[in-house]
């Protein structure tokens, strides 16, 4: 217990967390405090506590994963929730940034592991999405959105807030009959189904993924708007050199995370060049509050190989070569933690057909996957931007008023 002791000791001051060791002893850090979680822990063996030790991001991830660690009381959620809760990113302390080895580290472990070169992001999205259709219609909501929903009032379902979400992007697009859409990371297609119901438009969605193509055109069919929806599997930058200037709006919701920072220029060059001259586009992403950073080593390994989560800073600046003309910005801080809950709930919900369908293993990778998640955006560093950007100054009304009334007419 010593080598964990000074470590948890700093970490755990509000909240209480018990820690048995393998011998059964057990000490206890932090007080009771309300709304902070109160979890016992259990250690199996030595090894669990020498990998969070090495590395306690990844270390622990993987001694839960394997049974070396051992929730007695209160679960991963709670777990991960306490330990962010007590250093928290906004918690207005004295400020100290990471040393200049430590910052280059991080730095060239981020870029390194994503250059995403198209060969390395088509094996990056099959690493996560074509892992099965079934396990994601577990957790998801009815229209698979898997993605941030907008929870634009109090008590609402996860159905409801998704349906919420796509109405306020599709406000945002400024839609007009006649008009081409693209939706770049299409997933298994209810933004583009939702856009044809919406507006009288034609919508190409873009995937990497084969097990998304193949089930976002049953559902277009079975929508009944396959004449006006078609999705393709396709590299953005492949699409942008066979069809420049083709379309009136571009979509992309929860798919620039797997850009790579190394390909942020690459990507808003082949968008504004896929733009008509008074195109718009809605980029919707998980952002960090704050400068650029690194992608954790367990999302690295298990979750998104290939991913990083980007300032506003830097994908602005991306932006800003390509001309293109930033018209609105907005800041989701909560609502991908009021998702992420809904998906855990719905995942522990369906423990035993995960668990015939994957495994032991990857049902408590998955669910600290949701947990260090949930904690991220409820305390950490991440949050979701949605980021308006236009060719031309003229390309939109001069007020945002018209994004307000058509939400209204949507979401009625």
């Amino acid at each position: 217990m010593s080598i964990l002791s000074p470590f948890l000791s700093r970490v755990i001051r509000q909240g209480r967390l018990t820690v048995v060791a393998p011998d059964g002893t057990q000490e206890i850090f932090g007080e009771p405090a309300t709304g902070f979680p109160e979890v016992t822990i259990r250690f199996a063996n030595r090894r669990g506590m020498r990998r969070i030790i090495l590395d306690p991001r990844l270390g622990a991830a993987e001694a839960f994963m394997d049974g070396d660690l051992q929730i007695v009381e209160g679960d991963i959620m709670q777990l991960v929730a306490l330990i962010r809760m007590n250093t928290p990113w906004d918690r207005g302390a004295k400020l100290k940034d990471k040393t200049w080895l430590g910052r280059r580290a991080d730095w060239l472990k981020t870029r390194l592991g994503s250059i995403n070169r198209q060969r390395q992001s088509r094996a990056n999205v099959k690493h996560h999405y074509d892992i099965g259709n079934d396990l994601y219609r577990l957790f998801l909501d009815a229209d698979m959105q898997y993605s941030c929903a907008y929870w634009s009032r109090p008590n609402m379902t996860l159905e409801e807030a998704q349906e919420a979400k796509k109405a306020h992007i599709a406000a945002k697009l400024a839609l007009a009959p006649g008009q081409r859409i693209l939706d770049i990371g299409c997933g298994w297609g209810g933004m583009a189904i939702t856009l044809a119901k919406l507006e009288k438009v034609e919508v190409l969605g873009i995937t990497l993924s084969e097990e998304q193509l193949a089930l976002a055109r049953q559902r277009a069919a079975a929508a009944g708007v396959a004449d006006r929806v078609t999705f393709e599997l396709i590299d953005y930058r492949d699409l942008a050199a066979r069809e420049p200037g083709r379309f009136d709006r571009i979509v992309s919701v929860g798919m620039f995370e797997h850009v790579g920072a190394a390909n942020f220029d690459t990507f808003f060059r082949a968008a504004a060049n896929l733009m008509t001259a008074d195109g718009v586009m809605l980029l919707h992403t998980i952002g960090r509050f704050g400068k650029p950073g690194a992608t954790d080593a367990f999302t690295r390994k298990y979750i998104f190989p290939g991913g990083y989560i980007p300032a506003l800073s830097e994908t602005l600046a991306a932006s800003e070569k390509s001309r293109l003309i930033v018209t609105d910005v907005e800041t989701l801080r909560l609502h991908y933690a009021l998702t992420l809950r809904q998906w855990y709930a719905r995942t522990l919900a369906h423990e035993a057909e995960i668990v015939q369908m994957m495994g032991e293993r990857f049902f408590r990778m998955w669910t600290f996957y949701l947990a260090g998640a949930t904690a991220a955006f409820e305390s950490g560093g991440m949050g979701n931007y949605q980021i308006q950007f236009a060719r031309s100054r003229h390309a939109l009304p001069l007020t945002r008023d018209y994004i307000g009334e058509a939400e209204a007419r949507y979401a009625g």
